[in-house]
């Protein structure tokens, strides 16, 4: 078994939802502001992908990580994206829901340079050294003000949707400015979109086959030509930006809903999927799963979840084409503590931990998260529960199956009967159970060591035995009413 600490014990390991890498304590702005000093400082302007490639080349010499927070795509996904990077390709992310697409996605911003000089004012972060807007390239060198941005500004996302139109992507009249004088064709009046207040960055289209096809269509000029027109104005923005796209493999087709010159047009396709082994999701549950709960969620608890989530993916009962996100299993991890910290709210504990009696919990709650086959419909929670069991099953005797429970087996020899639940606190499940020789050695074989020495981690582990070999039929069990009744 894998030794992963406890969720309220690795800050280091708690959720990187935002793009914390670029936004972690950054280094003071440099103070450089004319564009003298920015000349006599030896700046050199690259364009986005350089940047990209130069930076990315640096950290693999240095052997630095380059997309932290990602889990088990090492030596399968980033050395494809690695290579389309330096390639200087546009890139498209293909996968299944909840793989992580969006989580890569942001790390790359990562990969930029932590500040990048701008024309102050700029609503496209022209480079001092080449304006491409009007109002840039009609102001004298004197008058070019440096400004300063982080890259964590230098990010642009956007979920494709079917009321997304041109304007929010690509730009649009601004009726505002004509209403000030302006003339129609004078292109101050346009009013730019997410991607051109992108350029000089990264941008993101999430589920771009959801984008209706002449949306689509207007991003063909930013991928080829790499500018953009907006109502037929003479305008052209050569527009300097790395655009990277997620797709589901089954709408991202000829026959699906993207269109081919705009498919054509992205430099590479690399295919994303779940965690392979059961070693990267045990990684990625800890990593993820909220720790602000204020429960511990034992070791074989997070292994069984990891178990369970690998085994509702492979069930022939779950509709493959749609997936079972990576939310699916973090989701189970937290209501677990959620249902440990109610308990000991009720019954008065110091210290929830979570056991083998929250688990079937989460059945009911995260159901909704997988689609079943239509011959499956009406026996969802029928086919969860069976998988439950069988991930405890797996989990027991990945861990407990070949240690000495005698001495716990013992308790029932004479037709005794322990009863358990969500609704029994630890000290009181520890009482009705009674001392246990060798539950030290127990508790050290799944996993538990210094610092679990409260009443909670001991029910934990006694109640993980008893389920255990209640499913290896070592024991029975009655369920009523929300309470595990173990007897011979």
């Amino acid at each position: 078994m894998v030794k992963i600490q406890h969720l309220n014990r690795v800050p280091e390991l708690q959720s990187r939802r935002s793009l914390d890498l670029v936004h972690k304590s950054p280094a003071p702005a440099p103070t450089l502001s004319t564009l003298r000093e920015l000349r006599e400082s030896g700046h050199v302007h690259r364009s986005v992908k350089a940047e990209i490639r130069e930076n990315l080349l640096a950290r693999l010499r240095a052997g630095e990580p380059r997309f932290p927070g990602i889990v088990g795509f090492d030596d399968s996904v980033l050395p494809h994206l690695e290579r389309a990077l330096i390639a200087g390709h546009d890139v498209v992310l293909l996968g299944e829901r909840g793989q992580g697409k969006t989580r890569l996605i942001r790390t790359v911003v990562g990969l930029l340079d932590e500040w990048t000089p701008v024309i102050a004012g700029c609503e496209i972060n022209d480079h001092p050294y080449a304006p491409v807007c009007g109002r840039c390239r009609a102001l004298g060198e004197d008058e070019i003000v440096v400004a300063w941005k982080h890259r964590s500004e230098r990010y642009g996302e956007k979920l494709a949707t079917p009321d997304t139109s041109v304007g929010d992507l690509i730009g649009d009249v601004d009726p505002i400015k004509i209403a000030e004088g302006r003339t129609l064709g004078d292109p101050e009046t346009v009013h730019y979109g997410l991607v051109p207040r992108t350029n000089r960055g990264v941008f993101s289209v999430n589920e771009l086959p959801d984008l209706a096809e002449r949306i689509q269509v207007a991003l063909l000029n930013v991928l080829e030509e790499r500018d953009i027109q907006v109502r037929g104005y003479n305008l052209r923005l050569p527009l300097d930006v790395l655009l990277i796209a997620s797709a589901n493999p089954e709408d991202y087709t000829n026959r699906g809903r993207i269109i081919t010159p705009l498919k054509d047009r992205f430099g590479a396709e690399v295919r994303t999927h779940y965690p392979k082994s059961i070693d990267d999701e045990l990684v990625l549950i800890r990593q993820e799963a909220l720790a602000d709960i204020g429960a511990d969620v034992p070791d074989h608890l997070v292994e069984i979840i990891a178990r369970f989530t690998r085994l509702v993916r492979e069930s022939s009962a779950v509709d493959t084409r749609s997936g079972v996100s990576a939310r699916f299993s973090i989701a189970a991890a937290e209501t677990a503590a959620a249902s440990a910290v109610r308990r000991a709210a009720l019954t008065g504990e110091d210290l929830p931990v979570a056991r083998v009696c929250d688990l079937p919990g989460i059945v009911h709650t995260l159901r909704g998260k997988v689609e079943f086959e239509v011959s499956e419909e009406g026996r969802e929670i029928e086919v969860l529960s069976h998988l439950l069991r069988r991930a405890t099953a797996e989990t027991f005797r990945g861990t407990l199956g070949g240690a000495d429970l005698a001495p716990l087996l013992d308790k029932f020899a004479e037709g005794a009967q322990i009863e358990s639940g969500e609704m029994v606190g630890a000290t009181e499940l520890l009482r009705r159970i009674g001392r246990v020789e060798g539950l030290a050695k127990i508790m050290s074989r799944i996993g538990m060591g210094e610092g679990d020495e409260s009443p909670g981690h001991a029910a934990a582990a006694l109640e993980f035995a008893l389920e255990g070999l209640y499913l290896m039929r070592r024991l029975s069990k009655d369920d009523i009413a929300g309470a595990a009744v173990y007897r011979t």
